[in-house]
């Protein structure tokens, strides 16, 4: 009897084996069949997902449900399979797996002989829709799951369509990882139950909350022009991010998370298109998604170096620092390597012209801010752009000490302006030549570099922090103070050899 039955269990995955190719070919046509119809009809669905039983889960099926007894014949076993092939229909929330299913009604309007609802357009895709929708399950909660069949030539496939909500997909897995596969024995499974019941409680009432910010956040922003362009920037970013992703997965087996760089990649080449008006914004979009489709398709190796058609230009000294900094660190720092890989790939032309046009929106990110405005009006024109020059050379420099591509991140930008934009005020007000700016500009310098660092929470050498407190001292017309709460700071100077740059940046007065 038992060698019977493992017989009937092997044979099994033989005859899915040999099923396979027919199998694929039935479940990509059912999956791409469904895609149109939602893509046509609603769009409250996210994905179209499909996939063929494995060998080891129709074995398992076959012996916990004792299908080596029920059936006699491996063709009568596949001919009731209800799920050999999975498709499930992914969606927002729990509400749309409802307008979905009406949906589906609706389009499977003839019913065949057997009680089978199709569309004339496709009438080898059928689905069992008289029974009761949605099906409480042995746990108590209720599932979208409806019976389908696939005519592929002379055979008939059975697959199982589910429509599930992003909670419900996550409740599915939790469920069966946690329980359905887990082979262990459980001794309080009341206890266990009543626990799995507050998840999917707690589960609802998230997709509840969500899909009141969703109505509410659509009912505010649908009109706002600058709203909507951040949405897109957003929906393009995930799509560079799961694309790459994906390839980065089969170059070296693993993904490293690489959502900020995606985010800056696109907002960066959104400015870079100059899209001040929706007809220029439009064309970006379609020019970078007619890219991605392309990229989709090939290959993206993650373990090469990147290299460079000749050597960089750089338009001035901060650009010349910066550059040289990441050029160091392209092939070194992973991160560093995976913004300028995906930004190369998306951009068409050659990698030196990309690098140098991308050290040039940096640069200009910095420089072409309102306060310099103000030293233009206190100094000469050539003075001016002096004072401007040594600013953005100590911001390069700083650069080179936080040695971090989170420096290029949109909200680090804009406290690097701050912290200018605080510098400037300071030397408009406290400075009155050109001559006192050269006299002083290494305390308005340091202070900037200690501002900077600040942000990126670095720390800076206890002997630098008492050199610059004895030039502030030194130097009383510079009108920065140092604190009296330098005394709290002094244990840390005495004992440390760093201290972080934010605290030393509290003791001073300006």
């Amino acid at each position: 009897m038992e060698l019977k039955m493992f017989n009937f269990i092997e044979k099994s995955g033989e005859y899915l084996e040999n099923s396979k190719e027919r199998l694929e070919a039935a479940c990509k046509d059912i999956e791409l069949y469904f895609q149109e119809i939602l893509l046509l009809n609603n769009d409250g669905y996210l994905s179209v997902n499909s996939r063929i039983k494995s060998a080891s889960s129709l074995k398992e099926k076959i012996l916990r449900n004792n299908y080596y007894k029920r059936y006699k014949s491996l063709e009568e076993l596949f001919s009731n399979l209800s799920d050999l092939i999975g498709i499930r229909i992914e969606c927002r929330f729990v509400e749309d797996e409802n307008k979905i299913y009406k949906m589906l009604k609706k389009h499977f309007n003839k019913k065949d002989s057997n009680g089978y609802y199709y569309n004339q357009e496709k009438e080898n895709i059928k689905l069992k829709l008289s029974g009761k929708q949605p099906q409480e399950q042995k746990n108590g909660f209720e599932i979208y799951r409806i019976d389908g069949t696939y005519q592929y030539n002379d055979e008939v496939f059975n697959f199982e369509l589910q429509i599930k909500s992003l909670v419900n997909v996550f409740w599915g897995e939790i469920e069966h990882k946690i329980i359905y596969k887990n082979n262990n024995y459980i001794i309080a499974d009341e206890f266990l139950k009543d626990i799995m019941g507050s998840v999917k409680k707690n589960l609802s009432m998230i997709d509840n909350q969500l899909l009141i910010i969703y109505n509410q956040f659509n009912k505010q922003n649908t009109i706002d022009p600058s709203v909507r362009k951040n949405q897109l920037e957003v929906l393009v970013a995930k799509i560079v991010y799961d694309i790459f992703s994906v390839k980065m997965k089969k170059s070296i087996g693993f993904i490293i998370d690489f959502k900020e760089s995606c985010n800056e990649i696109v907002k960066y080449i959104f400015r870079e298109n100059n899209t001040e008006n929706s007809q220029d914004y439009n064309k970006a979009l379609i020019k970078i998604l007619s890219r991605l489709n392309d990229i989709a398709k090939n290959k993206v190796d993650f373990n090469c170096e990147i290299k460079f058609e000749r050597e960089i230009h750089f338009q001035d000294e901060f650009s010349n620092i910066i550059g040289n900094s990441i050029l160091k660190s392209i092939n070194k720092d992973f991160q560093w390597n995976i913004f300028f890989r995906i930004l190369f790939e998306i951009e068409l032309g050659n990698n030196a012209e990309d690098f140098e046009t991308y050290l040039s929106f940096l640069r200009n990110r910095l420089y072409y801010n309102d306060c310099f405005l103000q030293l233009y009006k206190l100094f000469k024109s050539d003075e001016a752009e002096i004072i401007i020059s040594s600013l953005m050379k100590e911001i390069a420099y700083s650069f080179k000490d936080i040695d971090s591509i989170d420096f290029i991140y949109d909200c680090n930008i804009k406290k690097i302006k701050d912290a200018i934009e605080d510098v400037v005020k300071s030397i408009c007000t406290n400075i009155n030549s050109f001559d006192e700016w050269e006299e002083f500009k290494d305390i308005y310098l340091e202070l900037l570099k200690l501002k900077v660092l600040a942000v990126f929470h670095c720390k800076v050498k206890v002997n630098k922090v008492k050199g610059y407190i004895k030039d502030i001292k030194k130097y009383p017309n510079t009108k920065i103070e140092v604190k009296t709460s330098i005394l709290e700071l002094l244990d840390k100077l005495e004992t440390s050899k760093e201290i972080e740059a934010k605290e030393v940046v509290k003791i001073f007065k300006i």
